[in-house]
């Protein structure tokens, strides 16, 4: 089989593995985003808050996903760091509707782009503005805004607005982040 595996690696039928990293605040939506995009068979029909970090995989057409879903409980997220290095990319959730920790959420995304870790990569960030099922959920423009993203001009980020719950938006934003992936030629 080890024979088989290189030969399709060499004739590009092998999909790449790519380390992602999944982060945000507690009760962003996490869990239940990454659990949406594993096949229906493989999804959890129970979410527990995630404390430390989860491994689960998911596969796109071309590329095959870990996920590191990283706690956003404020005692857990100096853990994120100790997997920096190995992240080829990031997907950082918002909740959409809590506009109270919007800010604490935008210093802790200052935090991760100012680690030594990802400042000098060229790494693509994925952001979903999630919970956009719940009333008066900001839409992911004024997130973005009041995330500051704009300022972001090192790294390629995307914004999809998403039900995590539902699904919805979450191809569009694994879509974008495949292409990155792809373009980095790893």
């Amino acid at each position: 089989m080890g024979l088989l595996d290189r030969l399709a690696g060499l004739l590009g039928l092998k999909k790449k593995e790519v380390h992602v990293l999944c982060l945000g605040l507690d009760n962003s939506g996490k869990t239940t985003i990454i659990n949406k995009l594993k096949p229906s068979n493989a999804q959890t029909q129970d979410i527990v808050p995630t404390i430390g970090f989860n491994i689960e995989k998911f596969k796109t057409s071309s590329l095959s996903f870990t996920v590191f879903d990283m706690s956003g409980q404020g005692r857990y997220r100096n853990l994120w760091e100790h997997y920096y290095k190995e992240g080829m990319a990031i997907i950082f959730v918002v909740d959409s509707s809590d506009k109270l920790r919007m800010v604490v959420a935008k210093e802790e995304l200052e935090t991760l782009l100012n680690h030594p870790d990802i400042k000098h990569r060229r790494i693509p960030i994925l952001f979903f503005a999630n919970k956009m099922d719940v009333r008066d959920a900001l839409s992911a423009v004024k997130v973005s805004q009041m995330m500051l993203l704009e300022t972001i001009k090192d790294k390629p980020w995307h914004i999809c607005a998403s039900d995590g719950l539902k699904g919805e938006g979450l191809q569009e934003g694994v879509d974008w982040l495949q292409d990155q992936i792809q373009a980095m030629k790893i």
